[in-house]
């Protein structure tokens, strides 16, 4: 479960990457609600012990991804 959640997240972060580029902003639109599930497996991931570092790293890669994500969009004018 930890490293579905640490490959979760680098994509997310793949994701948040593509969606800076101008013109491409609306991509934190998908790739918000994808980071989210991320962050959900893995915290499954460090409460039930299995894979508890990648666990862990892909907590801070996705709730990292969520962040960006959201600040991008409230600069942009995405978010009212």
């Amino acid at each position: 479960m930890g490293i579905v959640s640490l490959i979760w997240g680098i994509l997310a972060l793949l994701w948040m990457i593509v969606a800076l580029i101008p013109l491409l902003g609306w991509g934190n639109w998908f790739m918000i609600p994808f980071a989210v599930v991320g962050l959900i497996l893995s915290i499954i991931a460090i409460a039930t012990n299995k894979g508890r570092i990648t666990g862990i790293i892909g907590l801070i890669l996705n709730g990292f991804a969520i962040g960006i994500g959201t600040i991008r969009l409230l600069l942009g004018g995405g978010i009212l």
